[in-house]
């Protein structure tokens, strides 16, 4: 590496080329930039000291091409500073030409912007990234439109400083030729450059992931080889991906097993391609981001029933089965799969992320175990790769029937963020298994409705009964309390009589059903719950593994039974009543997490109070809180389905053995 202090007419007289690689971002400065180059212009041409003005450095290494008369280097950085020199210059070309000036026009034009001899790209000192390139050359060669690109708002801002007078044109290109110093850097062709351009630019407006490993292939390419490369390989990808591209990578990188963080993209794919073939290299990256394009762009999958499987899953936002999910779309590709069995993939992973997320099941673990996926699926079944799909995903954490119908009775399933988002898929999804002669559109004017509704009237308490402020509060959220309308805000808190009528002109079968409903209260949402639940169950989301039931407790099962035994974190407890289990359970955790109880107990004034005066029968717990005692058995179920989900634990971390 050699640096030295030069004045920019050594920079660019000559035979020469300077070339802005394809990784680097486009031209950017904008009239801020602009001002402060032209304020020290003008001081410069008004003041003879000092003799010279520092405006930076920049970093060039000999670019590999054919052997011609053209030296050509890379411009690692310092090219936004080069670029606006250029434009300026070239202003100041175009405005002594026009006002006669000697011959300024063809000495600036000859020696400073293009090579005179050379034909073709050779014949431009500069030569931009692509997004710049034409406005640029329209610029230097006068022939063409530079259009409205940020190349052309420099040229006219420079036109309209000229215009103003302040600067003389002989003077000003003095200035620039002799007075301007900067540090020159040259790498040595043994140099890496790639840690140059990463520190160089870690001082600066950081890049992105994608930035850098554009550079780190192309500056592996030969200077002819670049265009074609870039036009065939990545700029297809980056047009289509867009911010996504970095992310199109690391799913790429972990499709083979291993866990990649955001942060670690660049660093793992130059580990990995090392010294192989980097052009084999971007070929397979660019395949696997086509197919990325179409797992997460959904409309630009050519396949109506595949499409219809993405953009289910893209509302669910499975973003950490992609990897997997590239290996199985590759293998549709390569026609190592049909579309059937690709079908069947995607159903199968969607039903798992359904049940899961319905039995609030964490999913901390997903980032590990996809990833994974594909290779354990070959040898579970080296045959069939959807036979291995569904052996393994059966053995990691796959609710069965039992359980999931129980939850999606029992859970309070609506919420905001993402339970809102999946509750309606949930919703919607069981209408269209009612097998619609037409298509039915679910547009943003379709929303989940509460039956029952959030707030109550006089009229809803009095309809409800006795326990009414139990019920609201146990089955508010529950699947059976909830319906999809257009209408939402017309139907309010109205009697149910009243929604009931506006249910009936719906053209959807989830609110035909209320036609023999005619009043709306527990045992009504109980029904209703139940039907759905086993509706999700047995038509949209079926078991795929080799047993259904596992015998799960529900509220609806525990009247009469027993309980012995109760299991939370691991942590078992011989219990003898359902209060008992209310106990243990609400001081598990109000111990697990002290604030979450707090929020608890304002979510549920019915079951948690700190005043015992609220409760028929009450107890106290460790922690100052009363709890209501006096409930049936299946409403103590429910709320502790209810309080355990509420506070973050799933279905694994809460259980009760009954007799």
């Amino acid at each position: 590496m050699k640096a030295s202090e030069t004045k920019f007419r050594a920079i660019v007289e000559g035979t020469k080329q300077y070339l802005v690689p394809l990784f680097q971002r486009p031209y950017s400065w904008e009239k801020k930039e602009w001002e402060v180059l032209w304020n020290d212009l003008l001081w410069l041409c008004e003041n003879e000291e000092p003799k010279s003005h520092f405006i930076g450095s920049i970093v060039t290494i000999p670019a590999t091409s054919v052997p011609e008369g053209v030296a050509k280097y890379l411009l690692i950085d310092g090219q936004q500073r080069i670029t606006t020199l250029y434009i300026l210059l070239a202003c100041l070309r175009d405005v002594a030409r026009a006002g006669n000036i000697g011959n300024l026009a063809d000495r600036i034009h000859k020696t400073m912007l293009v090579n005179e001899f050379e034909d073709g790209f050779d014949a431009y000192k500069l030569l931009p990234t692509q997004a710049d390139r034409d406005a640029f050359i329209a610029l230097i060669s006068q022939i063409g439109n530079p259009g409205s690109s940020r190349v052309a708002e420099c040229y006219e801002y420079f036109a309209r400083k000229l215009k103003q007078g302040k600067a003389d044109p002989v003077v000003l290109h003095f200035v620039i030729s002799s007075r301007l110093s900067i540090v020159s850097i040259v790498l040595d062709r043994d140099d890496n450059p790639h840690l140059v351009f990463e520190s160089l630019n870690a001082k600066g407006r950081p890049l992105t992931q994608s930035d850098l490993i554009r550079n780190y292939f192309f500056m592996r390419f030969r200077v002819e080889e670049q265009q074609r490369i870039h036009d065939r390989y990545w700029k297809p990808m980056q047009d289509a991906l867009g911010d996504g591209l970095t992310e199109s990578i690391r799913h790429y990188l972990m499709r083979n097993g291993s866990i990649v963080k955001q942060s670690d993209v660049y660093f793992t794919i130059k580990d990995r391609i090392g010294d192989t073939d980097v052009l084999q290299a971007m070929e397979s990256i660019s395949t696997f981001a086509g197919y990325y394009q179409h797992l997460t762009i959904p409309q630009t999958e050519p396949d109506p029933y595949l499409r219809d499987d993405l953009m289910r899953l893209n509302r669910l936002e499975v973003t950490t089965a992609y990897p997997f999910l590239l290996n199985c779309y590759d293998d549709y590709a390569q026609s190592r799969i049909s579309s059937a069995e690709l079908h069947q993939i995607l159903r199968m992973v969607e039903s798992y992320i359904i049940r899961r997320f319905v039995c609030n099941i964490p999913t901390s673990q997903l980032n590990k175990m996809f990833p994974a996926l594909y290779h354990q699926a070959h040898e579970a079944s080296p045959s069939s790769l959807v036979e291995g799909v569904r052996l393994i995903l059966q053995t990691r954490g796959y609710p069965k029937d039992a359980e999931f119908q129980a939850r999606l009775i029992d859970s309070k399933l609506y919420g905001a963020g993402e339970r809102g988002i999946k509750t309606k898929f949930i919703l919607e999804s069981i209408e269209m298994s009612f097998g619609h002669r037409e298509q039915i559109t679910f547009d943003r004017d379709i929303t989940i409705e509460h039956i029952m509704p959030q707030t109550l009237t006089a009229w809803w308490e009095s309809h409800l009964g006795e326990e009414w402020q139990v019920t609201h509060e146990l089955y508010l959220h529950t699947i059976g309390n909830l319906t999809l309308t257009g209408y939402n805000s017309e139907l309010s808190n109205k009697p149910f009589p009243h929604k009931r009528n506006e249910y009936l002109n719906s053209h959807l079968e989830l609110n035909r059903a209320f036609e023999n409903t005619e009043h709306w209260d527990r045992d009504a949402i109980e029904t209703r719950s139940q039907q759905l639940a086993a509706i999700a169950a047995e038509a949209v989301w079926p078991y795929f593994g080799d047993t259904r039931s596992n015998g799960h407790v529900s509220a609806e099962s525990v009247t009469g039974r027993t309980p012995q035994m109760i299991n939370i974190l691991g942590q078992q407890a011989e219990v003898s009543s359902w209060r008992e289990v209310q106990t243990y359970t609400l001081e598990k955790l109000a111990e697990l997490d002290p604030e979450r109880f707090t929020e608890l107990a304002e979510a549920y004034p019915r079951f948690i109070s700190s005043a015992s005066t609220r409760f028929r029968r009450h107890r106290q717990l460790s922690n100052g809180y009363y709890i209501e005692i006096n409930l049936a058995a299946r409403e103590v179920y429910r709320f502790c389905t209810q309080a355990v989900t509420f506070v973050g634990l799933s279905s694994e971390d809460w259980a009760v053995e009954t007799q």
